[in-house]
């Protein structure tokens, strides 16, 4: 049986997430630790290593970049999705973003297109 969501309290008046691909983040991590991936244990020691790194901001602004960069280390590690892997993907997705008119949705057939005409 599924847990029942968590109420935010009454006085939350901002959102718990400032961007939406912050929620994603957190959402897949839940999803991978239900699904088995890894502990919590590991999950708070692969965060805890990213947090602590001397460039990390003081009043943590940078959180969830930080909460993303331990779901991939996590990941790679694991052998689910290497770091060359993403990096990869995430660069087609930026070239998808500048080769994609504004307004327009951003597909990664657009990258694809680039790279065509290259």
């Amino acid at each position: 049986m599924k847990a029942p969501a968590p109420i935010l309290p009454a006085n939350v008046d901002t959102p718990v997430f400032a961007e939406p691909w912050q929620a994603e983040a957190f959402a897949m991590t839940v999803a991978l630790h239900d699904k088995g991936l890894f502990s919590w244990g590991e999950w708070a020691d692969a965060l805890s290593a990213q947090v602590k790194k001397p460039e990390a901001a003081a009043d943590g602004h940078d959180y969830y970049e930080h909460w993303l960069a331990a779901l991939e280390t996590l990941l790679a590690s694991k052998g689910v999705a290497p770091t060359a892997e993403v990096d990869a993907l995430a660069e087609a997705w930026e070239r998808a973003a500048h080769a994609t008119p504004h307004g327009k949705p951003i597909l990664l057939e657009n990258a694809r297109e680039l790279d065509r005409g290259s």
